[in-house]
């Protein structure tokens, strides 16, 4: 059984981060989507927050397992079994980050392999951060982010915008 990981930030998941477990998925077996701890500066939602919307976002997609995890990426990939990571290239600025990120973990771990997977083009441009954006001031992101997750960020960034 082939397994990979999917590590982020998930913060929160976009459609074009299903678009990727979806192209993952046939390619491998089991898809371990995982959030990564990167301390909650800078962060809207909690590392729980995000692992709930990513389960209800993937409930239905098949052999999807969502966790969370802090540390080496390399050393955790191991701890579950995961084959390789996947990660999500986007525009050229993408892959230089990845590109260096996968030799590094390569030369952590010599088993360690990385597929990079380009999303459609209908989600090429999109992250976390621009949906987070429109949300503040005030548009519509229901073509964004699963319904779940357009309700969440709504009531967080409202929240927050009355503080």
């Amino acid at each position: 059984m082939k397994t990979a990981l999917f590590p982020g930030a998930f913060d929160p998941v976009t459609n074009g981060h299903v678009d990727l477990m979806e192209r993952a998925l046939k390619l491998f077996d089991r898809l371990i989507v995982a959030v990564g701890h990167r301390g909650e500066k800078g962060v809207l939602f909690s590392v729980e927050e995000r692992m709930e919307m990513l389960r209800e976002t993937t409930r239905n997609m098949g052999a999807i397992e969502v966790t969370h995890f802090g540390g080496l990426l390399v050393d955790f990939a191991q701890s579950m079994g995961a084959d390789v990571v996947i990660r999500g290239l986007r525009f050229f600025s993408d892959f230089e980050y990845e590109f260096q990120m996968a030799l590094m973990n390569r030369k952590l771990s010599g088993s360690f392999e990385t597929v990079f997977l380009m999303p459609s083009e209908q989600y090429s441009y999109l992250n976390s951060t621009l949906v987070k954006e429109i949300v503040t001031l005030g548009g519509p992101v229901t073509q964004f982010v699963p319904r779940a997750v357009e309700e969440r960020l709504k009531k967080k960034l409202v929240r927050c915008k009355d503080v």
